[in-house]
């Protein structure tokens, strides 16, 4: 029994990681052909029929580019960074439900677990910033960790609503607490008794992804690139892997909690999540597209003085409600 358990456990794992590491090569495929349409050009057009086959053009073109580490870097923090970004953006799959029976593990902490995980990917940037021995390399780290630090607050406020409506920790309790529908037409979604909660975790976890209107942490005007400025090579796809991989998992997040995950009529459970999870995909390339990037004075007084009371009225309103 236990075997079967543990092989069960392990196939799980390798799917999902396949999964999660195929749709992040593909989505810098989507995000450069949506971004393209957009703005009336074609994007990746020419490697393989609608240039389908660029993201392998580019992951073997990387393996090959010459791997340079600078002269007066931190060498064992500089080499770690990379990894230390991308492992933490992997490991939240280990308890998102793709489905009602495709879950890796269901802890009653998994939503504890999601912001634990997440919390620790600045370190990777900043090390990566500070190890590179760089000015540029390390005004990115540290922009990016007090944007991170200061918009996690207002993220792990805007869910408090969620976890007291549904009155779980579990994200598998909370997607089986919004079964069903009210009067036979509105499904059960948080979304709806949480629509306040659910922008404010859209604009938090759009600023934790460092992705615009909010990626000072990069700022090519400014920075280069930011805290990856020496990198290359495969080291500097990893940054970008950890990337796309946050945004997988912070669409998953967000169709778990607010938006029913697996549930919905007539098709299967994993393709309704799948679809929302596109969604949201979809809508943090859309707000690329089209939002000019923050100043970083704005970026931190829409943080702490917008964001955050927004957040804490919400936790009140849905209190007082609830009693």
């Amino acid at each position: 029994m236990m075997m079967e358990f543990l092989l069960a456990t392990v196939l799980k794992i390798a799917l999902v990681m396949g999964l999660v590491l195929l749709a992040v090569a593909y989505l810098t495929w989507l995000e450069r052909k949506v971004i393209g349409d957009m703005q009336v050009r074609f994007g990746p057009s020419r490697v393989g029929p609608f240039g389908l086959l660029q993201p392998i053009a580019d992951a073997i073109k990387l393996m090959f580019k010459e791997d340079i580490i600078p002269a007066h870097a931190d060498r064992v923090i500089f080499l770690l960074a990379p990894a230390l970004t991308l492992v933490p953006a992997l490991i939240i799959f280990a308890v998102i439900p793709f489905g009602p029976s495709f879950v890796i593990t269901d802890v009653n902490i998994g939503l504890l677990y999601v912001f634990a995980v997440a919390s620790l990917g600045v370190y990777g940037i900043v090390l990566a910033g500070w190890a590179s021995n760089s000015k540029y390399a390390l005004l990115g780290g540290l922009r990016s960790s007090a944007q991170m630090v200061s918009y996690e607050l207002s993220l792990a406020l805007s869910v408090i609503g969620v976890v007291m409506w549904t009155g779980s920790l579990s994200l598998v309790e909370i997607v089986e607490g919004q079964a069903g529908s009210w009067y036979g037409i509105v499904p059960r979604w948080n979304i709806f008794p949480q629509f306040f909660g659910f922008l404010i975790f859209l604009v938090s976890s759009n600023a934790e992804l460092n992705r615009a209107p909010f990626d000072l942490a990069e700022a090519e005007t400014e920075l280069v690139a930011g805290y990856h400025t020496e990198y290359s090579s495969m080291k500097f796809a990893l940054f970008f892997m950890a990337e796309y991989a946050n945004m997988i998992a912070a669409g998953a997040l967000a169709a778990t909690l607010f938006l029913g995950g697996w549930q919905g009529p007539f098709l299967p459970p994993v393709i309704w999540f799948l679809l929302k999870v596109f969604a949201f995909i979809f809508l943090f390339v859309w707000l690329r597209a089209t939002l000019p990037r923050f100043r970083y004075d704005q970026l931190m007084r829409f943080g702490w003085k917008v964001l955050l009371p927004a957040a804490l009225a919400n936790v009140m309103v849905t209190a007082a409600l609830l009693a």
